[in-house]
């Protein structure tokens, strides 16, 4: 952004014009923000592409199955044992059950919708435990293409209907997921948000020690995140846009960060220029027209990485990227102009009490970053090459780090009433009739499929098969949770069995299919995506900072503040927390994550480095760095931090581990990488850092222990 431009967007006059048309925006968007959560996708197919042989396996399945169905289990559980009067109304309830609306009516080829013990034997599995204390009833809803989000409901009417005196009632089956899901993520969009908030107006206030400034940060991230939402609203609603629960919480989490950060950049600037210029309007010209290229370069950098996800096999992971890009570019937009406009408007009283007057003294020269920098001075390679080899050390957690994916009752921080129904089940040697493999086969080949399923270690005896047009239809339950590993080694059991069949062309489906393909397309996607981005934020910084060496080095950093950030929080994960293990994405999203915003700290830090290396050199340029910047850095990384740990409010272990994952990655990188590695690296090569240019090619003296810079240089 020149400095016309800037002093435009903040005149005397243009700086109303910019406040009232965003206020204009605004309220056309509050509406249509509010709609986003109405548009989510959570239901799970809509997650895998369709190359996944779970997704092309449901599409032959639509004769049999209808895509919408929603297996659902309710599970009875009596310690002292079910009596013949339990007994007798569970039957009848099965019965009612039934008639409820929108459950799936029994049509020729499919199973009957209701399985209770009256007609368990019939079916060819039991309904009752052994030892005659559980039960269990399966019932199939048919609500639509959005019947997921009503789960909730039909399982409270599930409930209320059960009720058994001195009987536990638990709902579980993929209905019972859907509903806790829904559970899970309910309130998210009044929550969550309530929750950033706070954490970021608290350190805000800490930050600016104002009582007035952090309105202004705070309203500018309000209106970028409205905005977004209208927009991407409009994407799913008419362009076949994928939202769900997980990118709605993600793009609330990154809208407030990262327009925060950039606001904390931007104010630190313009209090810089108040203390040079008498005219508020001439400083934010100033402010706005050098730090505007590192805002730019940062939000290019976040969103092209984001958009990197299109590249993604999984369809969740694919949608997050253009929700996230939305998101990145609407906040640098809103906080080049909102905010500009807004501070200007309000004059220097904004920061009361601790007016920047002019011609005042900068107090970053004598705070803890300096005093880092003149320590730093002389010794930066054993400074460095120290700092590397204890980041070095923490990666190897990573060995610690278990993606193989969580079960069903790993998966939530809570206790829900899906997971300790499936619980009951397999301790008392039920299977979840609702958890099944789906084979699809060409017609003629049911003898073949079923000799091939009977026996197979995992698998119950398969129900009859049924045919259809020229497709055979063929399924039984498995004797696992759905999504552990002991599932997924069956259905890789099924698919060797069946695929083996000549002519069959089979294909295997089912619930504990889809996990399996998720993990198997998730590791795909941490292979190609992770290498893309770094390539894409590589050329992005040589564009930059016009070097090849500088931004190798600073990849080579990030990589490194991401493999020990990862390796610390798998420790933490395995030692503190208890977790059982990690989802396959969870690699991928941490990287997106910290990559892609650890390195706007490096982008903050070097421009700056860049600007004063014309005036003073490398090796000081890199010290005025780190002391004008480094309070506003540190801030901004613990802002991001802490809103990145919010996500665990939502009883989620990948959203959890994901929160703590990225909070620390950023910590790392603001008080480690950033402050001491890089700028130590810095200090030790030099004008080299930036080769092949010829920014500077003077061997100029190392900056002494005990020296004292000039923040800044003249207007």
């Amino acid at each position: 952004m020149n400095r016309g431009l800037a002093g435009i967007l903040t005149g005397r006059v243009t700086k109303w014009l910019v406040v009232v048309a965003w206020l204009v925006v605004m309220a056309g968007s509050a509406g249509f923000a509010a709609k986003l959560a109405d548009v989510q996708n959570n239901e799970a197919s809509s997650w895998l592409p369709e190359s996944a042989e779970s997704t092309r396996a449901l599409e032959r399945l639509e004769p049999f199955q209808d895509p919408n169905a929603i297996p659902t289990v309710v599970v009875y559980e009596r310690g002292a044992g079910l009596t013949q009067s339990d007994l007798a109304a569970i039957e009848d309830q099965a019965a009612e059950f039934a008639t409820m609306d929108g459950v799936a009516a029994p049509t020729e080829g499919r199973a009957p919708p209701v399985v209770s013990p009256a007609t368990a034997e019939q079916l060819g599995f039991p309904a009752l435990s052994q030892d005659g204390r559980v039960a269990q009833t399966s019932i199939t809803f048919d609500l639509g293409a959005e019947g997921w989000n009503e789960m909730p409901g039909i399982a409270d009417e599930l409930r209320a209907t059960a009720a058994i005196d001195g009987v536990e009632v638990y709902v579980a089956g993929a209905g019972g997921q859907a509903a806790d899901a829904a559970e899970a993520f309910g309130g998210i969009d009044t929550t969550l948000l309530a929750a950033t908030l706070g954490v970021v107006i608290l350190i805000l206030l800490l930050t600016y020690r104002s009582p007035v400034l952090w309105i202004l940060p705070i309203l500018s991230a309000v209106v970028a995140l409205f905005v977004s939402q209208a927009l991407i609203y409009f994407l799913a609603r008419d362009a076949g846009l994928t939202v769900n629960g997980q990118s709605y919480a993600i793009l609330t989490i990154l809208v407030i960060g990262a327009g925060t950060d950039y606001a904390l950049l931007l104010v630190a600037r313009y209090r810089e220029e108040l203390r040079r210029h008498a005219d508020r309007h001439e400083a934010m010209a100033f402010a706005l027209h050098r730090a505007a290229p590192a805002l730019l370069a940062s939000a290019a950098t976040v969103a092209l990485g984001m958009l990197c996800l299109l590249f993604a096999e999984m369809n969740s992971t694919a949608g997050l990227g253009p929700v996230a890009a939305i998101g990145i570019t609407v906040t640098f937009v809103v906080m080049v102009t909102l905010l500009p406009a807004l501070l200007v408007i309000t004059g220097r009283w904004i920061f009361w009490p601790r007016r920047p007057g002019f011609g005042s003294a900068e107090p970053t020269q004598t705070g803890v970053w300096a005093r880092v920098g003149r320590w730093i001075a002389p010794r930066p390679r054993q400074v460095w090459v120290v700092t590397s080899v204890l980041l070095a050390i923490a990666c190897l957690g990573l060995l610690r780090l278990d993606t193989n994916g969580l079960s069903t009752a790993h998966s939530y921080t809570e206790e829900f009433q899906s997971v300790t129904g499936q619980q009951v089940l397999v301790d008392a040697g039920l299977v979840d009739q609702s958890n099944t493999v789906m084979v699809v086969a060409q017609a003629g080949t049911d003898v073949a499929v079923t000799e091939a399923l009977t026996g197979l270690e995992g698998v119950e005896p398969p129900k009859p098969a049924v045919t259809a047009g020229d497709v055979t239809f063929v399924e039984a339950a498995i004797d696992a949770d759905p999504a552990s590993p002991t599932a997924f080694a069956t259905v890789e059991r099924v698919r060797g069995a069946v695929h083996d069949l000549d002519g069959a062309d089979a294909l295997v489906g089912g619930s504990s299919a889809f996990f399996l393909d998720t993990r198997d397309a998730a590791n795909r996607d941490n292979l190609v995506i992770i290498p893309v981005i770094l390539l894409l934020v590589l050329l992005i910084l040589m564009i930059l900072l016009r070097s090849v060496l500088a931004p190798v080095i600073l990849i080579v950093t990030v990589v490194l503040s991401f493999g020990a950030a990862l390796g610390i929080s798998a420790m933490l994960f395995e030692y503190v927390f208890g977790f059982a293990g990690s989802d396959p994405g969870f690699p991928l999203f941490a990287f997106v994550f910290l990559v892609a915003l650890g390195i706007d700290y490096n982008i903050f830090l070097m421009t700056r480095v860049r600007e004063e290396t014309r005036h003073s050199g490398t090796r000081t340029g890199a010290l005025v760095a780190l002391t004008s910047t480094g309070g506003v850095i540190t801030s901004a990384g613990l802002v991001l931090a802490a809103t990145f740990l919010v996500l665990g409010t939502i009883p989620v272990v990948f959203l959890a581990q994901l929160g703590v994952a990225v909070a620390l990655g950023v910590i790392l990188d603001t008080m480690i990488v950033r402050s001491v590695l890089v700028t130590a690296i810095n200090m030790d090569l030099g004008g080299r850092i930036w080769w092949p240019s010829r920014l500077d090619t003077e061997d100029r003296v190392p900056v002494p222990e005990d020296a004292t810079v000039s923040v800044g240089h003249a207007s």
